[in-house]
């Protein structure tokens, strides 16, 4: 059941429990569960939030859920593909899950997108993307993701999980990351427009920042920037934020 999508199931008890407090640490709050699979977090997180939604794509495994939860009245169960899902239907969330590594990206991007909505998300991640989600400006795993995900979040890598921990067992280890929504100085406008600006600057990781944002910005406004002939990878958020104002901000 359910390996239609190359699920890998997470079985370890102690880990789905501290997933769950990590989620939702304060009892009563709302908790969109993304791919819940076999209900295997579910079962952990109902016991501590007043509401879970859980979005399961797979329509077998949706229709298991509701037969293995039909007695938990917290647990609404919608039957979609979560990059569609109005996640923002349902008010201040946490979020949780265990991500299929070929639409982490996208799902981490739909889940910050909530704004103020979000409390936190709480993620079980392939290892190499908590590694980027948290990484440092200079280092190898420093790129757009990072940038995207901390200009909005406060990111922790907060334990590490063995495959041993999952049936079936994938072929790399994983990581739990939390994000904390970081209380917005700018307008939401103002961070999607620094995000997308990030997007230009790592389009081409290894050129320049002059040579990834020409076409967008006139040559002789790049080379008038030091920062400019640098790489992308070796400015912090801050860097980049003031590049972004120097431009004009877009």
């Amino acid at each position: 059941m359910g390996r239609r999508l190359g699920q890998h199931f997470l079985v370890r008890e102690s880990i789905l429990s501290s997933i769950a407090a990590a989620a939702c640490p304060e009892p009563g709050e709302t908790v969109i569960e993304i791919g819940p699979g076999r209900g295997a977090l579910t079962r952990h997180l109902l016991e501590r939030a007043g509401r879970v939604v859980a979005v399961e794509i797979d329509p077998v495994l949706a229709q298991y859920l509701r037969e293995k939860f039909r007695d938990s009245p917290k647990l609404e169960i919608v039957e979609s593909d979560v990059l569609r899902a109005a996640l923002d239907a349902y008010g201040p969330v946490a979020v949780a899950g265990n991500l299929p590594y070929y639409i982490t990206s996208p799902i981490v991007e739909k889940t910050l997108a909530l704004g103020p909505l979000l409390r936190r998300a709480v993620f079980l991640v392939q290892q190499e993307v908590a590694a980027r989600l948290a990484a440092s400006p200079g280092t190898r795993d420093y790129g757009y993701l990072s940038v995207a995900a901390q200009l909005r979040a406060e990111v922790t890598i907060l334990f590490p999980v063995s495959r041993a921990a999952f049936r079936p067992p994938p072929k790399v280890d994983s990581a739990v990351v939390r994000l904390l929504r970081r209380a917005e100085a700018s307008s939401p406008a103002e961070v999607a427009a620094l995000v997308k600006f990030a997007g230009l600057c790592f389009r081409q990781k290894r050129k320049t920042i002059r040579n990834n944002l020409l076409g967008t910005y006139p040559k002789e406004r790049l080379d008038a920037l030091q920062e400019a002939g640098r790489r992308a990878e070796q400015l912090s958020i801050g860097e980049l934020a003031a590049l972004h104002r120097k431009l004009g901000g877009g």
